[in-house]
């Protein structure tokens, strides 16, 4: 039996962290996994820039609340959920997915949690497990399955690289140009298309 996991942001909703950055006119929070690959750097990063303007949950949950999935998003993973068994693994937190999926028809997400104060300041997070995305697609193929994965940035391609089958999608050059072994598309049609190929 086949699962596909895909990432989230930049595949099928777009950018938590960009969105948050335009809304609040802080451009430094527009820095994602595409351009720093250690996670635990980046978040700790982010922190401190939103503890410095003094912002919290509520803030960024404002903002997630008037972000829409990509055009053909839902679609696309309708489509997919139909075909086979589909899990969306992504390093971002269950308070900020939450939203989302419901516009995604609540598919099955493995994510990881803020801590929050009870202000609202997000003193910290905690990461559902090491290498998150390579971690979880080791276990699935452990427990019998195999496995193919999509995503766009730098955390997806230890399960991308570990996978059956696996897919860059709306990648930036440099990821592509980095890992030209990895077949890389550009529209949910293309890669629904190579999915439903390794499915055969």
């Amino acid at each position: 039996m086949y699962v596909t996991c895909l990432d989230l942001e930049g595949v099928l909703v777009p950018e938590i962290w960009i969105a948050f950055a335009e809304a609040s006119g802080i451009p430094e929070l527009k820095k994602t996994t595409r351009d720093e690959p250690d996670y635990n750097k980046l978040m700790n990063y982010r922190l401190n820039i939103l503890k410095e303007h003094g912002l919290g949950l509520k803030e960024i949950q404002d903002v997630i609340a008037t972000i829409d999935p990509m055009e053909g998003a839902k679609e696309f993973l309708d489509e997919l959920r139909a075909t086979c068994q589909t899990i969306i693994i992504s390093d971002t937190f269950s308070q900020f997915a939450a939203p989302l999926m419901k516009k995604l028809g609540m598919p099955t997400i493995f994510c990881n949690e803020l801590v929050v104060g009870e202000n609202g300041e997000i003193t910290g997070f905690k990461m559902r497990c090491e290498k998150s995305k390579f971690t979880t697609v080791r276990a699935l193929q452990s427990c019998g399955f195999e496995t193919i994965a999509s995503g766009d940035s730098y955390n997806d391609l230890g399960m991308i690289k570990a996978s059956k089958a696996g897919f860059l999608f709306k990648a930036p050059e440099n990821i592509k140009a980095d890992n030209p072994d990895v077949p890389a598309y550009e529209t949910y049609d293309e890669l629904l298309a190579a999915i439903k190929k390794e499915l055969v």
